[in-house]
């Protein structure tokens, strides 16, 4: 960790905040979503039906709207995109805390969606323009932070709770208002540079851009696979050890590998190997991990075995692929577009994720415990992920179109 923390401390200051910035974003938002729906069937009373109308529409307005939000950036400022995306979750989180009816928390969900759609794509384009020579090592470290506020978030929630919910909503809504207070007062401006062009012409070009479209559906199983370490991997460990505990011990262990190994890794990486390659072997190792759980294994404790080496596998192989993948999605976007390119990296990503994860529950049935099917759709997306990056970087096609000379680029 003291690596880690000398890495922190050799960038410059807007790169830091952003980075202790995400810590306090995903601990806010892991400090309410994981315990929103036991509140709204416990305490509120709502049907099975109406809580899932409530969560679809707060995933809906953020996967929807990443587009809009990393175009925002571009032509707004990410600066700017980002203390409001920051305002918008505190509101929303308040809402959740206070609002009790139907309209209310509705307003609440897209609140606080739209605020992910639009602080999302802009914090990396943020990033991704501050620090143009060491992208990589930014977005390991942007990993690392996460990490961390995903797993402080639900203890910090957990004892809020043992207040009331209101407590533990209203505690995250007061971490999004200090970080909207922090970014204002801290945060410099970047210049923005625009693409000339329309607002309609800027998603056209960004739509029919073939090899970028590719590269997004390529690593697009890359969310899918992470999403199973709320899906597969803990309806396994509690299967196997009948205690829920062991969900929590996934989420620990996955957590420590990610703080421990993140930034050695991508730097060793980067001094080792080539972009395409590191992105190749990491999907190839996040999907060989979901293959752990079919070999056999004992009862109790050492029936966790597998599950366990599958989370660390998982995010080791997030660790590897991930930074690179993050840096190479500025260099397809032209200047004034980068935004825009990580909203269409983020809105494709989401719903091939989500296709995939209803695919990965149809699979798993009403089985007890997970079945053979499950782990080898996962495992099938994530090889296949790794030979898809493989060919595009023996083609060429991980990076920006050539372009000849003479030609001119638009302003």
């Amino acid at each position: 960790m003291s690596g880690t923390w000398a890495t922190l401390r050799s960038f410059p200051l807007p790169v830091r905040l952003l980075v202790v910035n995400q810590l306090g974003v995903n601990i806010g938002f892991y400090m309410l979503l994981p315990y929103l729906a036991g509140y709204l069937a416990d305490e509120v009373g709502l049907s099975a039906a109406l809580i899932g109308l409530v969560l679809g529409v707060r995933n809906l307005s953020q996967q929807g709207m990443f587009l809009i939000g990393g175009s925002a950036a571009d032509r707004l400022g990410a600066r700017g995109v980002i203390i409001a995306g920051c305002a918008l979750r505190t509101v929303g989180f308040a809402v959740f805390a206070l609002g009790v009816s139907l309209p209310a928390l509705l307003a609440a969900s897209v609140l606080s969606g739209l605020a992910g759609a639009l602080f999302n794509p802009a914090v990396r384009a943020y990033l991704a323009q501050a620090a143009p020579d060491r992208r990589a090592e930014a977005f390991a470290l942007f990993n690392v932070f996460a990490s961390a506020g995903a797993l402080l978030g639900p203890l910090v929630g957990s004892a809020l709770l043992l207040v009331d919910f209101t407590a533990a909503a209203m505690g995250a809504a007061a971490v999004f208002a200090a970080l909207t207070v922090a970014q204002a007062l801290v945060l410099p401006a970047q210049p923005v540079v625009r693409s000339g062009q329309t607002l309609g012409r800027d998603w056209r070009e960004t739509l029919t851009d073939r090899r970028f479209l590719v590269f997004t559906l390529a690593l697009s199983a890359m969310f899918a696979l992470q999403n199973q370490l709320y899906l597969v991997l803990p309806v396994q460990a509690e299967h196997a050890t009948g205690s829920p505990v062991a969900v929590a011990a996934l989420f620990v262990a996955s957590t420590v590998v990610t703080l421990a190994g993140q930034v050695p890794l991508t730097r060793w990486l980067s001094a080792r190997t080539t972009r395409g390659a590191a992105i190749a072997i990491g999907m190839a190792v996040m999907g060989a991990g979901f293959l752990l759980p079919l070999l056999p294994a004992g009862t109790g404790p050492a029936g966790l075995l597998p599950v366990l080496g599958a989370a660390v596998l998982l995010a080791v192989g997030v660790m590897t692929a991930q930074p690179f993948v993050l840096e190479l999605i500025p260099g397809f976007a032209r200047d004034g577009l980068t935004g825009t390119y990580f909203g269409l990296f983020y809105l494709v990503s989401g719903l091939v994720a989500a296709a995939a994860t209803t695919a990965v529950g149809r699979a798993m049935g009403d089985a007890d415990g997970v079945p053979a099917g499950a782990w080898l759709l996962c495992a099938a997306l994530g090889l296949v992920s790794a030979v898809a990056v493989r060919l595009l970087h023996r083609r060429h096609r991980l990076g920006p179109r050539p372009v000849p000379a003479g030609t001119e680029v638009p302003a």
